[in-house]
């Protein structure tokens, strides 16, 4: 059963449809929240929404999603549907995802960040159970839009030096 009702859908503050959209705008989220943007890494994605007078979030998706972080070489798995409380540094009441812990599969419910002096986020499960680990195995390295916009202004800029070039050689010819 969802808990993705008609009622939250309509008090959402955002709301977004398709992949493209959702995976940027909940990597956005996790951002402004100081967690990891990586940490939530689902495929396929149908909507996300974020209720922001609760912090409620949810990301549905079109298949379960079954992730290995490399860094730590631990697998997580993601339902179709992941709902969340977020404020700063921490994801609360999380359903949806659970962790491989040697051959077991563990319900996570809480993710939290310590100050970002420390780099250590702290997985936690219903029973209590919790793991520690680097904040830097949850980022995801993707280029800077500034330098992207950096460099497209230096090929606009080359661009117009061999366009004046190119108009001078012809005026000299023509002479």
């Amino acid at each position: 059963m969802s808990l993705i009702t008609e009622e939250i859908r309509a008090s959402a503050t955002e709301f977004y449809t398709g992949n493209d959209i959702c995976q940027e705008k909940s990597k956005f989220l996790l951002t402004e929240m100081n967690l990891p943007n990586g940490v939530l890494p689902m495929q396929d994605m149908l909507e996300c929404g974020y209720v922001k007078d609760t912090g409620f979030v949810w990301l549905k998706s079109k298949n379960k999603t079954e992730h290995k972080f490399e860094k730590i070489g631990r697998s997580v798995q993601y339902a179709t549907e992941v709902t969340a409380y977020v404020e700063p540094n921490k994801i609360k009441k999380l359903t949806g995802v659970k962790a491989k812990e040697l051959l077991m599969w563990l319900t996570l419910t809480e993710i939290c960040v310590d100050e970002p002096s420390t780099g250590k986020i702290h997985f936690k499960t219903p029973t209590g159970l919790s793991r520690t680990f680097p904040v830097s195995a949850f980022e995801l390295d993707e280029p800077k839009k500034e330098v992207k916009e950096e460099v497209k202004e230096e090929v606009k800029e080359e661009a117009k030096e061999v366009s004046a070039a190119a108009v001078a050689a012809v005026e000299v010819k023509e002479v």
